[in-house]
């Protein structure tokens, strides 16, 4: 068999597989002036050749922090000679999406984080969450984007009040299902109680552990809770600790 029929052969047999498939973008398109973790300065975006200004071509330059919009968090982000972005292979890459939904629980208290109850009830509709797989958190937070404010959720007081993970159910998804990424919707692993007092415990653990994730998730709404396959891509800055991302969900 010669390689062009090889590779034909594989894109007949994924063309038969995605036919009738629906494309959801889970990515937030990232502008100036978006909601971002407040330590972090905003977009500067420049247009350094211009059709609109007679020049032959649009180019512009991006001045960005890392961890913007839509964005994964490799291990390096947070530890010490943790994995960076060019070092995650991209058999990682393309991996089995679940979803776990609180977002109910979310519209009646913001503080809402995940229980085992939620990954028990998960796993008897579903069965076992798949080893290697990418566990995403619907909140439904993805609904206040863009609006700064909205995101934070401040009260009075200025302490924030936005869902989160819990360290049960993390603990759980790495140790014994052994996933290989998770992501969120709000900006922070940790629930905005946790952030509003500096403490990140959640998201060190998690790339602790060697795992990556993406947060600032978008349109996770009416996604199938199990069965679909999520893409992720990034660049690759050689040593990079963060970069916007563009994920896809098939289902």
């Amino acid at each position: 068999m010669t390689q062009a029929t090889t590779t034909t052969a594989l894109w007949d047999s994924l063309e038969l597989l995605l036919a009738g498939r629906s494309f959801t973008d889970l990515t937030h398109a990232f502008h100036p002036g978006q909601p971002h973790f407040p330590a972090f300065p905003d977009e500067v975006r420049e247009a350094v050749f211009d059709l609109e200004k007679g020049d032959g071509f649009t180019a512009h330059r991006y001045s960005i922090i890392g961890q913007w919009g839509t964005h994964v968090d490799p291990p390096s982000h947070f530890i010490r000679g943790g994995r960076t972005l060019d070092q995650i292979p991209v058999e990682e890459m393309i991996l089995p999406l679940v979803i776990l939904d609180i977002s109910g629980r979310v519209t009646a208290d913001a503080d809402a984080t995940p229980t085992m109850a939620d990954v028990q009830a998960w796993e008897e509709r579903n069965g076992a969450i798949p080893s290697g797989s990418f566990v995403a958190l619907r909140t439904g937070w993805s609904h206040r984007w863009p609006y700064a404010g909205a995101m934070a959720n401040r009260d009075d007081d200025g302490v924030s009040h936005t869902p989160g993970w819990s360290h049960e159910v993390l603990s759980f998804l790495i140790e014994e299902r052994s996933v290989t990424a998770v992501g969120h919707e709000q900006t922070d692993t940790d629930p905005g109680l946790a952030t509003s007092r500096q403490d990140f415990t959640l998201e060190t653990y998690v790339l602790a552990q060697n795992r990556w994730q993406i947060e600032l998730m978008a349109n996770l709404d009416g996604l199938p809770e199990a069965g679909a396959a999520l893409i992720a891509s990034w660049p690759k800055p050689l040593g990079g600790s963060g970069f916007p991302a563009r994920i896809v969900a098939i289902h």
